[in-house]
């Protein structure tokens, strides 16, 4: 951090939190003006990785763009995956096998659980806690080894195909699942015994960084901070995508809308994709994993499309507008964490700094996806 005296000097300071501080978990810049150690005006500055993937797909195949997708949101790349292959298979009427279908349910859950292991390790060091992030970090290996062993990758999946997925899976990865399901749920006590009761976590988190629904709808936040500020939304359960509307699970939603709903949210999303996963391993049915005859050349009719899905982070939509060629005319990528961010300069007016940290670590903010 480095300090500026400004001309009111004795009353208030700037304070750069970022870009490469590690409270900031990325390259981001929060320019903050502090009257003593409460905010007065905090100011995000972004850019600083962009790489301006809108643009690229203008200038590349439907099919050239599909690794793009997980230098987004790389901690949750399988859902900005399947966000775009199920775009361009309704623009072009390919439907993908049912056996195809779980898998990238499957493995977008499992990834949605090891995204929500890293926010919950980094956030609770973010706090003082070193040991939580070892914990997480073992779990989550778990998952990467199972990710790794189908996809061949463990962070930037480029899984998913249009009209299905790319390889099927193998003969240990049904059972390595239900072995991880059974561990996981066996887990979650601990790190409620752990983490969650901790009096120090209690006490830096409740009633601290309210963020009313009100301020949710004005910014378009989305996800577990929307969910955390009570509104019941979740695009899964209602604006169903794939296979998500067959099956049963619940959508965690708390009023309070403090850090601690928020994180409260996420915990209970991993039970909850534990549940869409155990039901879709139990019923994977046999068959084909790849659509027969997709053209090798992606040419979707004149139009534009708009797929929404959700995210670890909250609502990831892309609309795309076709020209008929194999090259996208337009594209437009609308980043969850971009609106979760931009609440920030108004939910911490009048904050301690270290309360305005415990609230910007409750957001969950992956910078690439919104320098995207």
């Amino acid at each position: 951090m480095s300090v500026h005296a400004t001309s009111h000097i004795g009353e208030t300071f700037v304070l750069n939190l970022g870009p490469q501080h590690p409270a900031t978990h990325g390259v981001l810049r929060i320019k903050l003006t502090m009257d003593g150690e409460y905010i007065a005006q905090a100011e995000p500055v972004l850019g600083y990785s962009h790489r301006m993937h809108e643009k690229m797909a203008e200038n590349r195949s439907w099919h050239q763009f599909l690794p793009n997708t997980a230098r987004m949101d790389y901690l949750h790349a399988l859902a900005f995956n399947l966000a775009y292959v199920c775009l361009v298979e309704r623009m072009t009427g390919i439907e993908a096998p049912e056996r195809a279908q779980y898998i990238r349910v499957i493995t977008t859950e499992l990834n949605r659980i090891a995204s929500h292991l890293v926010w919950f390790g980094a956030f609770v060091l973010d706090l003082g806690g070193f040991s939580p992030l070892l914990y997480a970090f073992d779990d989550r290996e778990y998952i990467l080894d199972l990710l790794e062993n189908v996809t061949g990758s463990r962070l930037t999946y480029c899984y998913f195909r249009f009209g299905g997925v790319y390889n099927d899976i193998d003969e240990d990865f049904v059972p390595g699942v239900k072995d991880f399901i059974k561990r996981m749920r066996s887990r979650i006590p601990m790190y409620h015994s752990l983490v969650t009761k901790n009096i120090i976590l209690v006490k830096r988190l409740k009633e601290i960084g309210p963020i009313p629904a009100e301020m949710c709808r004005k910014y378009g936040a989305t996800g577990p901070v929307a969910r955390g500020a009570g509104i019941n939304f979740d695009v899964r359960k209602h604006e169903p995508y794939s296979l998500y509307s067959a099956f049963d699970f619940d959508v965690p939603v708390y009023p309070e809308g403090d850090s601690m709903a928020r994180y409260m949210v996420r915990m209970d999303e991993i039970l909850e994709s534990l549940r869409i996963i155990e039901q879709a391993v139990n019923r994977l049915p046999d068959g084909s994993v790849m659509a027969d005859k997709v053209p090798k050349s992606i040419k979707p009719p004149k139009g534009d499309c708009y797929q929404a899905v959700e995210t670890a982070r909250g609502s990831f939509g892309i609309r795309a507008v076709s020209d008929g060629t194999s090259t996208p005319y337009r594209m437009k990528l609308r980043s969850p964490t971009y609106s979760n961010l931009s609440l920030f300069a108004e939910a911490s007016q009048g904050m301690l700094l270290p309360d305005a940290l415990a609230l910007l670590g409750s957001l969950d903010l992956v910078i690439p996806e919104i320098d995207r």
